[in-house]
């Protein structure tokens, strides 16, 4: 039996030689209980960047998946380590569908605490950011990971553009919340989120002990 797992049962009372059998039914499904704090700030860190929720036509709880380039294995393999109590299966490669790649994937359980995570997360379809998310270190480390990236030595950037300027405005809050300092940069057609120069050794000093050892490079050093 899964760790965690709810197990719900039922009973059947049946006449049997003049007495009375008593046959009890177990029935399993995947939910669980709680999340831990550091499951559900890896779930909302991977919100923020490369995570996807879903629920099912005809279910009624939704589910996370974690989908990245077979080249972050590790990565993925390390966010499977800090969610594998809310999963059944471990991560597997699957062929992307883009010739030549692969992808590295995998999936919790159905959970009503990640349905009201999704209905936080998601309005008609759309990924947003909720009014009252509060940012830790975890989360944005994660988040780091998942969609921030360097351009020259100096610039840091959090590739936001799949959110609306409203929900990235908010992002911008959280950040500020955190004592880093970031202003939204027009990259072609849509905004992304740039840590402003001043802010980074600050940025990095709050993510550096979260960032898992396949994914130092995007660490910059700082004095």
């Amino acid at each position: 039996m899964q760790s965690g797992s709810r197990v719900r049962g039922s009973c059947k009372i049946m006449a049997y030689n003049g007495g009375l059998h008593v046959r009890m039914e177990i029935h399993m499904d995947n939910t669980v209980g709680s999340l831990t704090k550091h499951e559900r700030s890896v779930i909302i860190g991977s919100l923020l960047g490369d995570g996807y929720m879903r629920i099912i036509p005809g279910r009624s709880d939704a589910f996370l998946e974690i989908n990245h380039s077979i080249k972050a294995r590790d990565y993925v393999d390390s966010k499977y380590s800090s969610l594998r109590r809310i999963c059944t299966s471990p991560p597997k490669e699957r062929s992307s569908g883009i010739e030549g790649r692969r992808a590295y994937r995998f999936f919790t359980n159905q959970m009503g605490e990640l349905t009201r995570l999704y209905l936080r997360f998601y309005k008609n379809g759309e990924k947003v950011i909720p009014t009252d998310l509060k940012l830790d270190p975890l989360m944005l480390a994660i988040w780091y990971m998942d969609d921030g990236s360097q351009s020259r030595a100096s610039d840091i950037y959090l590739n936001t553009q799949q959110f609306s300027l409203l929900n990235q405005k908010r992002l911008l809050h959280q950040l500020r919340e955190l004592e880093i300092s970031a202003r939204l940069n027009k990259d072609k057609k849509y905004y992304r989120i740039r840590i402003l120069k001043e802010s980074i050794p600050h940025f990095m000093k709050v993510i550096k002990k979260h960032i898992v050892p396949s994914m130092r490079y995007k660490l910059v050093m700082t004095p």
